[in-house]
């Protein structure tokens, strides 16, 4: 979960339009990704439990 806007990755279903494949592990997003809704760096995210 993004700790800036709270938008969720979900590795299910991935983030296809930002050219991360559903199915795709959090560990294997690379470093250098954004996040879609607020352009915060992967290290701004957390782990949660859904």
């Amino acid at each position: 979960m993004c700790l800036i806007c709270g938008w969720i990755y979900d590795e299910a279903t991935g983030a296809p339009e930002e050219g991360i494949a559903p199915g795709t592990p959090w560990e294997q997003v690379p470093m250098n990704w954004t996040c879609p809704e607020c352009g915060a760096r992967k290290e701004d995210f957390e782990m949660v439990q859904l």
